[in-house]
């Protein structure tokens, strides 16, 4: 592609961490990361089972083509041949893969152009480099506005989905930098109030990309959505968006990305705290989602203390405590946490075991409790360094144990917390 005498300086991002090279078919694993389709081929038909460039074993072998990389890498590999098709040219440096100020602002002055796809590639490549190139995206006049109007009006056929998932990159990138969050939640919900009836919205655009979207792209639109969801009112509408609560559990199954499980339980969470988006998780088997991630044995510490949150959050409302109840392995799952992730998720183990068992005296929560040798677990903990609050409700807990005639606690002394040598 280039002459012996002249200078390529690649950008670090566009090299496959296996051969080097510049990827000619970029595919993104279940852990994220990105290599050239032929290399990460070989490494898997060599009979690895691992992520090359992180060492964790994967959950599925299948490859989730990375299109916008596929088109900054041309975008930039074009630049580079009509540099190297100059006699001028003598040298090609990472700075002017990057586009300027100036032209960027064309860029952005041409987005509701003919060449919006590569006016928004040209717009996330700037934005990638550095904290201040985000800064003074942020700070350009009408530039957020202009994202929220693709948002609504991306267009149909092929382009759509491509255009969408720029756009969200885009705005995934600068959102932090934005400093009225709460013009930028009006704007993108108003928009999504206004286009009701003509079936075209914002959050339409964000139920898309997270359907048909890549890795990245999703975990932008998650994150998206999760900025916008600040009051009772916007996550009320959020949760009302037919199928988009369904498609955010969807994205929080085991053998997903560990980033797109985290990021989708934070967009949750977020969501979750207006009772009647705890009744539609529930109603939707959130619960049994949540469930088998606490069973998943290799799912990271913040993954398991999201999880956990929701799961003390469900157990605030009658719907989210019969599932949980209703669930053989739940409560199972959730004592096997206690004690062995972090006090954080210790905390909200023992609040949710407290609500159905002590707070609301659900027996088929209790029996569970006591299956899994419970009471054990308890004493261990109100043994342990365990904050105040968790003490309190472990010795509530034991009280309710005490009064069964059959627990091996029949008459053990709440006040105290020895435990005999078993």
């Amino acid at each position: 592609m280039v002459r012996d005498d002249l200078y390529i300086t690649v950008p670090s991002f566009f090299r496959c961490p296996i051969s080097l090279d510049v990827m000619k078919s970029p595919v993104s694993l279940c852990t994220g990361v990105t290599y050239d389709r032929s290399s990460i081929q070989r490494w898997l038909d060599n009979g690895n089972n691992t992520c090359p460039a992180t060492m964790q074993v994967l959950y599925t072998k299948d490859f989730v083509p990375n299109r916008n990389l596929q088109r900054l890498i041309q975008i930039w590999s074009d630049s580079v041949q009509s540099r190297v098709d100059s006699p001028e040219s003598k040298s090609v440096t990472e700075s002017e893969s990057v586009p300027s100020k100036d032209q960027l602002l064309a860029s952005i002055a041409d987005l509701e152009g003919p060449n919006r796809v590569d006016s928004l590639a040209r717009i996330v490549r700037f934005a990638l480099v550095s904290e201040e190139n985000r800064d003074f995206l942020a700070k350009v006049e009408g530039f957020v506005a202009r994202l929220v109007g693709l948002m609504h009006n991306a267009g149909d056929g092929v382009q759509r989905v491509e255009i969408l998932e720029l756009v969200l990159k885009a705005l995934d990138l600068v959102t932090e930098k934005i400093e009225d969050r709460e013009w930028l939640k009006n704007t993108m919900l108003k928009k999504q109030q206004q286009s009701e009836k003509e079936g075209c919205n914002c959050l339409d655009s964000l139920l898309l990309v997270l359907q048909r979207g890549s890795l990245e792209s999703r975990i932008a639109s998650v994150r998206v959505l999760k900025s916008i969801a600040m009051d009772a009112e916007s996550k009320q509408l959020i949760a009302e968006k037919e199928g988009l609560v369904s498609e955010l559990l969807n994205l929080i199954t085991p053998e997903k990305d560990p980033s797109l499980i985290e990021n989708g339980l934070s967009c949750l969470i977020a969501i979750s705290t207006p009772k009647r988006n705890k009744v539609k998780l529930a109603h939707l088997g959130a619960i049994r989602k949540f469930s088998n991630l606490l069973s998943e044995s290799n799912s990271t510490v913040l993954i398991t203390e999201k999880v956990l949150k929701l799961v003390e959050t469900m157990s605030s409302r009658k719907e989210g405590r019969t599932e949980i109840c209703e669930d053989p392995e739940c409560v199972g799952a959730i004592l096997n946490k206690v004690m062995k992730v972090s006090s954080v998720a210790t905390e909200h183990a023992v609040t949710t075991l407290w609500s159905v068992c002590y707070l609301f005296r659900d027996q088929k929560a209790q029996e569970a409790v006591t299956k899994a040798n419970g009471l054990t677990k308890i004493l261990l903990l109100m043994q342990s360094n365990c904050s105040p609050s968790v003490r309190q409700m472990c010795s509530d807990l034991l009280k309710i144990f005490r009064v069964n005639s059959k627990s091996c606690l029949s008459c053990y002394d709440t006040k105290t917390t020895h435990i005999m040598p078993f």
